[in-house]
């Protein structure tokens, strides 16, 4: 992998956590029931499922790799139609105002918020299939160490999957909790569309 493709990686990686959505509202969830500390450990629990889920894929597309070349390019195709998909969804929901960030303040709060993370994230089917069809974009599979490249790019994502987590744990009580908050989710939600859909066209139409 050479420095462009990481840079294109880590925008993708960049403009897919900042959508707010499901991961988000449970950390900024977290952060209003308790206290900062609360939030933070949410985060850093959804982290640590991100590692569970990067090396299941990295084993899994290896094999796939070694197995069928024919099975991986129409792997990586879905996997860009994807990505647009995820894109024209948010621009849809920012476009309509259908946020889909709606946090609800309440005082039940979990015992073992971290612990709790860590299973919603290893246990979501969706973050499964977006690992999948999301790695496959940025892999040479005619270099050698596809392993390598995939443990790579999935631990890069998972950290700064983790930091924008942790960005929204110290500044989603804040920020979230504002009558104008909407308008910031439109406006996370229709940049990171369009740059969605322009990375996943472009690596897309790259030669393989």
């Amino acid at each position: 992998m050479d420095g462009h493709t990481l840079l294109l990686f880590a925008l993708a990686c960049l403009a897919i956590n900042l959508i707010p959505g499901p991961d988000v509202i449970y950390i900024v969830s977290n952060t209003m029931k308790g206290k900062m500390a609360t939030g933070l450990k949410a985060a850093v629990g959804l982290g640590v499922g991100y590692g569970v889920h990067t090396l299941a894929a990295s084993v899994g597309l290896s094999a796939l790799i070694l197995s069928s070349a024919l099975a991986f390019s129409v792997v990586k195709w879905l996997g860009a139609a994807y990505l647009i998909y995820l894109g024209v969804q948010a621009l849809r929901s920012a476009w309509k105002g259908q946020t889909s960030l709606v946090v609800k303040d309440s005082s039940d709060t979990p015992r073992n918020v971290f612990v709790q993370g860590v299973v919603v994230s290893v246990l979501n089917p969706k973050v499964a299939l977006f690992f999948l069809s999301f790695l496959p974009q940025f892999i040479d599979p005619t270099a050698n160490s596809t392993t390598i490249q995939l443990l790579t790019l999935g631990l890069l994502f998972s950290s700064l999957a983790t930091c924008c987590n942790l960005l929204y744990a110290f500044a989603g009580h804040w920020l979230f909790s504002r009558p104008n908050a909407q308008r910031y989710s439109r406006a996370l939600e229709g940049g990171s569309g369009f740059l969605l859909i322009g990375l996943a066209t472009k690596v897309a139409a790259s030669e393989r």
